[in-house]
């Protein structure tokens, strides 16, 4: 397995250079020679402003742009109980519609004039990738990026201050790969793939299991809604088993012409796409209700999860999510979207606590290599954090869909990328419950 070794360079410029941009500064803390030292941007005595980019709006938006409102809950019950070290958390959301072109002007925004001390949970695989280089020449911690792709954990070199969240997409391919090997061998294996990084490195992980199986591969372009012949070229391929990497919209898209065409093959939806509740909405919408949106639209779906959501009403960790949200929540009710920023927004706060008192972006990225492997959470596998790579989440389980609840057919299983061995979590991590109160603590 391929590791980029960080040597003390590129962090020590990248920090050099988040030091260099606090004339504006605010509150001031004692340096070691009794002089006032000038806090980093987006930190006083009292707060800490952080920010995010997301698809408010557009054709991203269904799902998405729930993200913020669930992380921006979690802050809230946060603050309420006194904040992170006395810190309250100030927490600026920019719609950038899933446009590369807005996500630089917006986060443009977010560091010259709101000054945030690091972007967390920001959305999107080609938008993030389109400031991260950015962020990391202002000194800008860009965390637990929403997004699979390898660019946020596996090039800690040149991205020091860049960090993953989720499972990436070549390890889920991996752990999808395997399992259909070991129990659908004779499988006519078709692939429908997002034509960017989400398709290329799930197809990589993939293949490591099923080259073999593997009888038509067919991509489409975000933004082009029209799969009919993708899918049309899945059917005349006779794959019986289709292995989808795709957004929940292209889900519902690819439902919808398999239905009209009477393709009926086994569908394996990746976790990025298989929301029940939003497919099924979408599915009402795109066939102008010919079909009826429920939870039960993909029933008999398989995929994968890495976080408990809202099918699992009685885990501690949603009770905990559903707290927040009736306390704290916007109209609307809790759903796995709400859940997931939620869940990102619970290990930025056990950054900034294990940070301490003395916040520092430094600070915050040592805390989160040094420390991160050990911390208890909702994900079900442990972080893969570490000065040598800054994956996210290193499992998840395999499920079936039945009435919008995910049926496990797997323990958690863990890997990384490349030639990593798959195998059974042994940690724990699943079984953890939320501390009392809800906010973590060293």
């Amino acid at each position: 397995m391929t590791r980029h070794i960080r040597g003390g360079g590129p962090l020590v410029a990248a920090l050099a250079a988040a030091l260099a941009l606090t004339a504006c500064g605010a509150g001031g803390r004692d340096s070691s020679d009794g002089e006032a030292a000038v806090a980093d941007p987006g930190v006083t005595d009292d707060t800490v402003t952080i920010g995010g980019t997301f698809p408010l709006t557009g054709v991203a938006a269904p799902g998405y742009s729930e993200i913020p409102t669930g992380a921006k809950a979690y802050f809230d019950y946060v603050n309420e109980q006194g904040g992170i070290h006395g810190r309250q958390i100030e927490y600026i959301v920019k719609d950038d519609g899933y446009n590369p072109t807005t996500t630089s002007t917006v986060t443009n925004e977010l560091v010259l004039k709101d000054e945030v001390f690091a972007t967390v949970g920001s959305l999107g695989t080609p938008t993030q990738a389109s400031v991260a280089d950015y962020l990391n020449d202002e000194g800008v911690p860009q965390l637990m990026v929403s997004s699979g792709s390898l660019q946020w954990g596996d090039d800690v070199e040149n991205r020091p201050l860049t960090f993953g969240w989720q499972p990436d997409y070549e390890s889920e391919g991996k752990i999808i790969g395997q399992w259909v090997a070991e129990n659908m061998p004779d499988a006519k294996v078709g692939l429908f793939l997002q034509d960017d990084d989400l398709g290329e490195d799930a197809e990589k992980g993939v293949r490591q299991f099923v080259d073999d199986q593997i009888v038509a591969v067919e991509r489409y372009t975000s933004g082009n809604t029209d799969v009919a012949p993708q899918v049309s070229g899945l059917q005349a391929k006779d794959a019986d088993l289709v292995l989808a990497f795709n957004t929940p919209s292209y889900t519902a898209l690819s439902q919808l012409v398999a239905l009209k065409t009477g393709y009926k093959p086994q569908w394996f939806y990746a976790n990025i796409g298989s929301d029940p509740a939003l497919v099924g909405s979408l599915l009402e919408r795109f066939s102008e209700g010919a079909v009826a949106g429920s939870s039960a639209a993909l029933d008999g779906v398989m995929t994968t999860e890495y976080i408990p959501g809202i099918d699992s009403a009685d885990d501690p960790w949603v009770e905990l999510w559903q707290q927040v949200w009736d306390e704290h929540g916007d109209d609307g009710e809790l759903t796995n979207y709400r859940i997931y920023g939620m869940s990102q927004a619970y290990a930025f706060v056990q950054a900034l606590e294990a940070a301490g008192e003395d916040l520092t972006r430094e600070g915050l990225v040592e805390a989160i290599e040094e420390g991160g492997t050990e911390w208890e959470g909702p994900q079900l596998a442990p972080f893969r954090y570490s000065a040598d790579s800054h994956m996210g989440i290193s499992g998840m389980r395999i499920v079936e869909l039945k009435g919008g609840v995910g049926e496990p057919l797997t323990d958690v299983l863990v890997t990384d990328i490349g030639d990593a061995e798959i195998t059974t979590d042994d940690s724990g991590q699943a079984d953890d419950a939320p501390p009392e109160g809800g906010v973590p603590t060293s």
